[in-house]
């Protein structure tokens, strides 16, 4: 995790006034350790998933994996009742979550404008 800390020592050195960490692998894996970075640097971070600001990100926005999972178990079931997989439509998320973490906008010392309050899907209290 040498390199991680060393992005966000780097960042932080430049004045970055916020970072958007993608939906990585390597992200995810180590995702305690990337919001620990974000925190202990104090820059303001929105993530890919809301485990992310569960984690005590500051915020995510995603794809709904719950709704995911729920369409991959409906096209399991075309599947094993007789379609072939290649004659299903390919499809993608339609639903998407934005999580707010109010504690680490409190850390951070951010105050949440009440219409990004009203768009949130769940705020962490």
């Amino acid at each position: 995790m040498r390199a991680a800390d060393t992005a966000f020592a780097t960042i932080s050195q430049q004045g970055a006034g916020a970072l958007l960490v993608g939906a990585d692998p390597f992200f995810i894996a180590h995702r305690d350790h990337i919001v620990a970075l974000a925190a202990r640097h104090a820059i303001p971070t929105i993530y890919p998933a809301r485990d992310f600001a569960v984690a005590g990100g500051l915020m995510s926005y995603g794809t709904d994996f719950v709704d995911s999972y729920r369409q991959a178990g409906i096209y399991t079931g075309r599947i094993v009742r007789g379609e072939k997989a290649g004659d299903l439509p390919v499809q993608r998320s339609t639903k998407f979550e934005f999580v707010i973490n109010f504690k680490t906008a409190k850390a951070l010392g951010l105050a949440v404008p009440n219409s990004m309050q009203l768009l949130a899907d769940e705020v962490i209290e």
